[in-house]
């Protein structure tokens, strides 16, 4: 009888792993929760996507199974409510204990990434509720911060292989990044070079890595700002419908006018129409050009555009939209945005709308 159980109960664990062998099993308990709802959530790189409702029996108790690839852990995140429960990283094959309440308190084990989670989930909450603390000591809340900082840059050069590193790159303090310096791109870059090495695969690694190259190039501009000095305004070199590369500082004319505009407003696409076309009519034989850079994102839509109003002058775009190296180094927030460079230089004075840009460029191109 007894060898019959141990075959059991062996049988059992065998029916378990197997269980668990293309996912991850969490099971836990919510103390406070009996009967009760806990939503699952994935997270999507800066947000949470959902993925299933759990609910809790009559002591609060849950399960539930995620699936899981080789080499391609998966953020999951339990929510009460508003209250985010748990944190977890979880690998293939792993089986989970969490013991949390409606709070936002919890412990798991049986997951090395999760544990270590934890600490990095700690460490942010911790940091926000120093902030909420001394929302009235402005002096208070700068050291909060830049202790914080320097605590995360500690953590990602500490742990290059781990997982648990890509939710401390991608934090955020309102709209604004933690990691909010331009040599920062550094960081970036090495932490995404190092889990590559470990979990090529993995879509969060690969999230990162285009963040890296993306503040790897605003790194390099911002190079090229501060060894530019001889320079009278930063190059845009950006490609046209032809997929040619046009240069700003190779523009052939007295006057250029530099405009930022978006295809998909209907408003800014009659503005080409309506203004800037019969000013290009009037003064471009006389030294006027425009370099027109569309931060629309979807080119096709873009390249329509221009050959739907036949636009004259020189049209590019790069596809990145806000993130264009074009619009960081010109500092542009709105559009449509424009600016005059007048023989090289770029001209700092108030125009006065329309009517005056076309008194000046009749008084600059006599």
């Amino acid at each position: 009888m007894k060898n019959c159980n141990k075959l059991l109960a062996l049988a059992l664990s065998v029916l378990a792993v197997a269980a668990c062998a293309d996912k991850a099993c969490i099971r836990g308990t919510l103390e406070g929760a009996a009967n009760s709802k806990i939503v699952v959530k994935q997270l999507d790189i800066n947000s949470y996507r959902n993925l299933d409702t759990v609910k809790t029996g009559a002591n609060g108790s849950f399960r539930y199974d995620v699936k899981v690839a080789a080499g391609q852990p998966e953020f999951i995140y339990l929510f009460y409510g508003d209250t985010r429960v748990a944190a977890l990283l979880l690998e293939k094959g792993e089986k989970v204990t969490v013991q949390a309440d409606t709070l936002g308190r919890y412990t798991v084990s049986g997951s090395e990434g999760s544990a270590e989670l934890a600490k990095v989930d700690k460490a942010y909450s911790d940091f926000i509720a120093n902030l909420h603390a001394h929302e009235s000591e402005p002096t208070a809340m700068t050291r909060d911060y830049i202790q914080h900082y320097r605590d995360n840059v500690k953590y990602v050069m500490e742990h290059p292989y781990s997982l648990t590193t890509v939710p401390v790159f991608f934090e955020r303090l309102g709209d604004a990044s933690i990691f909010s310096q331009v040599t920062d791109a550094i960081l970036f870059r090495k932490g995404a070079d190092s889990l590559k090495t470990v979990y090529p695969d993995s879509r969060y690694v690969k999230a990162l890595d285009k963040e890296a190259a993306r503040r790897m190039r605003l790194l390099e501009i911002n190079g090229q700002l501060q060894t530019a000095a001889e320079t009278s305004f930063p190059d845009i070199v950006l490609p046209d419908i032809n997929g040619e590369k046009r240069s700003l500082s190779e523009v052939d004319a007295k006057v250029i006018l530099v405009h930022f505009w978006d295809a998909s407003d209907a408003a800014q696409k009659m503005f080409s129409i309506d203004t800037l076309l019969p000013l290009y009519r009037d003064f471009h034989n006389r030294g006027f050009e425009i370099y027109s850079i569309c931060c629309t994102p979807d080119k096709p839509e873009w390249a329509s555009s221009v050959l739907a109003q036949k636009l004259p002058w020189i049209n590019v775009n790069d596809g990145m939209g806000g993130a264009s190296p074009a619009v960081v180094t010109y500092g542009v927030n709105e559009l449509p945005y424009s600016f005059l460079i007048i023989d090289g230089e770029i001209n700092t004075r108030r125009l006065g709308g329309i009517e005056g840009l076309r008194k000046e460029l009749s008084r600059l191109l006599k």
